[in-house]
């Protein structure tokens, strides 16, 4: 077993606290077969609340259980438990941060898709306003708006993320 860090970075304006606003968020990852080094053609998607039953001799469940099209095997990957997505804070403002953990079988992940798995959330620095329908759409992950409480334009642009062993 893998155990995967997803780290994001981002540049906030004015906000803080940035992650996904449900529980059951789908995440879209990118996924490369360990077993024959084959990377997916398209995002996998995989959330908190949903697990599948892996194949096998013991019983076991995975949020994603996968087979590669190119050689077959069948990989898994589950949420680590004790590493819930920690939110992005404007003290970690343009620098990576970790922002999750994923326990892989078989499997690693390569690439991560804010923009496809639904709406995110996160606070005014100065006044504490929460923007719960934080989304990035088209072709770039920039979000603007306005905090009326502390009159400041607050957005979030340029997010990146890059994955590393825990």
């Amino acid at each position: 077993m893998v155990h995967l860090r997803l780290s994001i970075k981002a540049d906030l304006e004015n906000v803080t606290d940035l992650v996904p606003a449900e529980y059951d968020y789908e995440y879209f990852f990118q996924v490369k077969c360990n077993s024959c080094h084959e990377t997916h053609p398209k995002f996998v998607s995989l959330n908190r609340k949903e697990e599948r039953e892996v194949s096998g001799g013991k019983k076991s469940f995975a949020h994603l259980v996968w087979r590669c099209g190119f050689c077959k095997r069948e990989s898994s990957a589950k949420f680590d438990p004790s590493f819930a997505p920690q939110p992005y804070t404007s003290e970690s403002n343009g620098q990576f941060a970790p922002f999750l953990v994923i326990d892989c079988r078989g499997l690693e992940f390569i690439g991560f898709d804010p923009k496809l798995g639904g709406n995110w959330k996160c606070l005014g620095v100065e006044s504490s306003t929460p923007f719960n329908e934080v989304t990035f759409e088209g072709d770039t992950t920039d979000w603007v708006d306005y905090d009326e409480k502390c009159s400041l334009p607050v957005g979030i642009s340029n997010i990146e993320s890059k994955w590393s062993r825990a």
